[in-house]
């Protein structure tokens, strides 16, 4: 990453800071483009909670991360710059805001603060396409949505938390994105990848190539339907101009903006 690649970021990072500021609310539901996962037809890869409350710093972003040399996850409370980092492309990004209900934020906020609940939602081990009803691994994205069972579901904290945690989501309606690997390919390498494994999948979905795990998409869609009141706000930067598009409709692909949609140049962003 240049020089100017990152001075455009931290300008980005800063207008979600101000529409998060501007919102009035105290916790949302962020995600981003990360992972380049558009040969699947999906823009977001990875969702954490952002906390005007965090002991880090205002807004920070509450996630799970595979720490690769330890071969573990880890949770962090990160800035928003150094969310937006954790990207694969500097130069294009999209990065989703769902600011939900009142009641229902209180009780986000209130589990997402808990230290020691979101530590017991941890699993010891990782999977980037982890199957969510099952607590042999855990991606990122199931962490987030487990916290929202948690809250939600006013589950008390104790043993076999996660596997309440799924019982709720289920129960609730919540349907993991089912993305359609496409070729024997994937699931041949995945022995060799150390954050990869498919033997907490059933078997009926591996014999059609498909894969059901937790992405942000999936989170979103379950939020949205049990709250259709609450707020969405997507934006994207393409390195020289931001779009800020309200609604759940996606934002145009390129970063094109619709009508009613605010540009800001990136270089004239404070």
């Amino acid at each position: 990453m240049t020089a100017r690649q990152a001075d455009r970021l931290l300008r980005f990072a800063a207008l979600i800071k101000q529409e998060l500021d501007r919102s009035g609310e105290t916790v949302a539901l962020v995600a981003r483009s990360g992972v380049d996962l558009s040969r699947f037809g999906l823009r977001y890869s990875h969702a954490g909670i952002s906390l005007k409350a965090s002991g880090n710093a205002p807004w920070s972003v509450r996630q799970l991360y595979y720490a690769c040399d330890e071969r573990r996850s880890r949770l962090y409370d990160q800035g928003l710059s150094g969310f937006l980092f954790g990207t694969d492309d500097p130069d294009a990004g999209y990065v989703s805001i769902v600011l939900l209900d009142g009641t229902a934020a209180a009780m986000l906020e209130r589990a997402a603060l808990d230290a020691a609940l979101a530590l017991h939602l941890l699993a010891a081990s990782y999977s980037a396409n982890a199957y969510p009803f099952s607590v042999s691994y855990q991606n990122c994205n199931q962490w987030v949505a487990e916290l929202l069972a948690s809250a939600w579901g006013a589950l008390d904290d104790g043993p076999g938390l996660r596997e309440r945690a799924q019982g709720w989501l289920r129960k609730s309606g919540y349907q993991p994105t089912a993305v359609d690997v496409g070729s024997h390919w994937l699931m041949a390498v995945a022995p060799f990848v150390p954050f990869m494994h498919f033997d907490d999948h059933p078997e009926d979905d591996l014999y059609a190539l498909r894969v059901q795990t937790s992405l942000p998409r999936s989170i979103e869609a379950f939020v949205h339907k049990r709250m259709p009141g609450a707020m969405r706000i997507e934006m994207c930067h393409d390195g020289a101009k931001a779009v800020i598009h309200p609604g759940w409709e996606p934002i145009a692909r390129g970063c094109r903006p619709r009508e009613g949609d605010r540009v800001i140049d990136l270089d004239d962003a404070r």
